[in-house]
């Protein structure tokens, strides 16, 4: 017996890049972007080679631009 539990993306703390391009509706190659050259903004947790974003501190990041 399986007792594995999934998690909604929207309750996530923390999301993969591809979690992220689909709930935040941005593309790959732009978010990979964003996350490198935001490496010290508080939004991104490096885990080995893996990154991870911090859903509810992007989605501040976000709300305080105008253009991606």
């Amino acid at each position: 017996m399986n007792n594995e539990t999934q998690v909604q993306i929207q309750n996530k703390f923390c999301l993969t890049i591809d979690e992220a391009v689909i709930y935040f509706n941005i593309g790959e190659k732009k978010l990979r972007k964003l996350v490198a050259d935001n490496l010290d903004s508080g939004f991104i947790i490096q885990n080995g080679v893996k990154f991870l974003i911090k859903r509810k501190r992007f989605e501040d990041f976000l709300n305080d631009i105008t253009a991606i």
